[in-house]
């Protein structure tokens, strides 16, 4: 495995980018400076993410995302940013 975390990954299961092994070691994102920690989905490359709108859910009972554009950092964390 890498030592940088993917440039795409979803904590949703039924989604393309989810990656079990990945998302054990723990991924922290920085969100223009700010540490997020409700991150559903990210992009680095495109530079957004998506966060869950409160307790708000779809028709379906799955949690409404909001995608939010920036600067996107992805890293692991308990490792030292260089």
């Amino acid at each position: 495995m890498s030592d940088a975390p993917p440039d795409r990954l979803s904590t949703d299961p039924r989604s393309p980018y989810y990656d079990d092994a990945v998302l054990a070691r723990d991924v922290g994102i920085r969100f223009k400076g700010v540490e997020k920690t409700n991150v559903a989905e990210y992009c680095v490359s495109e530079g957004w993410i998506r966060v869950e709108a409160a307790k708000t859910k779809d028709r379906h009972g799955n949690p409404l995302t909001i995608k939010l554009t920036g600067e996107v950092e992805a890293y692991f964390k308990g490792e030292t940013k260089t």
